[in-house]
């Protein structure tokens, strides 16, 4: 029997989900373009992932921003905040690269990010509304609809890349309608603010008392690390398909596989989480991130890009939705908005540095695109030790449990 505490749980996973497709499918169209905008705008080619860069940083900026709009006015808002954001920057990214100025193009890569932060927070909007053990399953649940994102997002960029004279504006325009079509899902979000503390709780734990948790602290840092791995590898990805001699239109395919690789496990990563345990299916991606390094390493055939990237995409799911969901038990609804904001702030700053670190290490650590690919991977070896050295501290601390 379905269980009716958690209809409204439910209709709220169906209109993230939906945002998911739509709005979150311009992810993977930045993903695949930006490198390569980057590298024809740009004075110096390792400075080409930095469209990418300024996009995560500018997620981390708008982290606590964005979270504290929720906090106060509801997710609504600050989601609706975040598709201006999204329509702003492919305006200015499209303008960019009319002006074929490098500046103005990473200024709307920045205005980007601002969308990526809001978009971040659909995971912890799907655990708003739901029941303990329905939980994992709807943050799973919302990050699933990131499928359908998976396969229109590269498939846009093959139509759209080269649909006007100056290569990829097409896309930045394709990209401002996705934001606009997006912003009216939200109208259908039914999600309460959070009440306002009461003298009995007052506002809850400080920023240095959340992060100082044990469980909070080592979701925080394994899903810094998942993120930023994942990050610092599909970054590269492009810039080393096209220069190991393949075309734009695989790399294409290759984020498309990476993308559902990332999505595609969610329908089952919430029952697995909530039979397992969190920590279980995080160390699960762990191991899987370092088996995507190991296939990376083994050689640049096209086979090799695409195993690579499917196992970078599950890792990622497991590591980061595992995380998400220990994050989700170990604070109150009066701390949602400052634990959320500090968490992405970490987040997002951590992936900063690897899209920054991507493009230096895969133009300007070798000799040849392989070399780069190289030093791309092998790169991720002193991150998986620190995370998976922080589950297995975890193993020996007590256990506490919000109320």
């Amino acid at each position: 029997m379905e269980d009716t505490s958690d209809t409204r749980a439910k209709r709220n996973v169906v209109v993230l989900v939906l945002a998911q497709a739509v709005l979150g499918a311009q992810m993977p169209m930045l993903f695949t373009i930006g490198g390569l905008a980057g590298q024809s705008l740009a004075s110096n080619i390792c400075f080409a992932t930095l469209p990418i860069t300024l996009i995560v940083l500018g997620s981390m900026l708008a982290a606590t921003p964005i979270s504290a709009i929720m906090q106060r006015y509801g997710r609504r808002a600050g989601f609706m905040v975040g598709a201006a954001a999204g329509a702003l920057g492919g305006a200015v990214g499209a303008y960019g690269l009319y002006l074929a100025s490098f500046p103005v193009f990473l200024l709307g890569s920045l205005i980007t990010g601002f969308y990526m932060s809001a978009h971040g927070f659909y995971r912890f909007a799907a655990a708003d509304t739901a029941s303990e053990s329905y939980r994992p399953k709807a943050i799973s649940y919302v990050m699933a609809g990131g499928l359908a994102a998976a396969i229109v997002g590269p498939q846009l960029v093959k139509l759209t890349a080269d649909a006007y004279v100056i290569p990829f504006i097409g896309t930045y325009v394709a990209i401002i309608g996705l934001n606009v079509a997006g912003a009216f899902l939200f109208f259908a979000l039914d999600i309460p603010k959070p009440p306002p503390p009461s003298p009995e709780e007052g506002a809850g734990r400080t920023r240095w008392e959340l992060i100082t948790t044990p469980r909070i602290a080592v979701a925080v840092i394994c899903a810094t690390v998942t993120y930023a791995l994942m990050n610092l590898v599909m970054t590269s990805t492009p810039l080393a398909v096209v220069g190991c001699g393949y075309t734009t239109n695989n790399a294409a395919d290759i984020v498309t596989a990476h993308v559902l690789a990332m999505y595609v496990p969610s329908f089952f990563t919430g029952h697995l989480i909530a039979r397992f345990g969190a920590q279980r299916i995080m160390a699960l991606g762990l191991l899987i991130l370092g088996g995507a390094g190991g296939v990376a390493l083994s050689g640049v055939a096209l086979e090799n890009f695409f195993a690579a990237l499917i196992l970078l995409g599950l890792g990622w799911n497991f590591g980061f939705i595992g995380a998400t969901s220990m994050l989700a038990e170990e604070h109150s609804a009066q701390e949602r908005g400052r634990v959320q904001g500090l968490n992405d702030f970490i987040l997002f700053g951590g992936v900063t540095l690897a899209s920054l670190s991507s493009g230096g290490l895969m133009n300007c650590s070798g000799g040849s695109p392989e070399e780069g690919w190289m030093a791309v991977n092998i790169a991720m070896v002193p991150f998986l030790v620190l995370a998976g050295a922080a589950l297995i501290w975890l193993m020996f601390q007590p256990k506490t449990r919000v109320a």
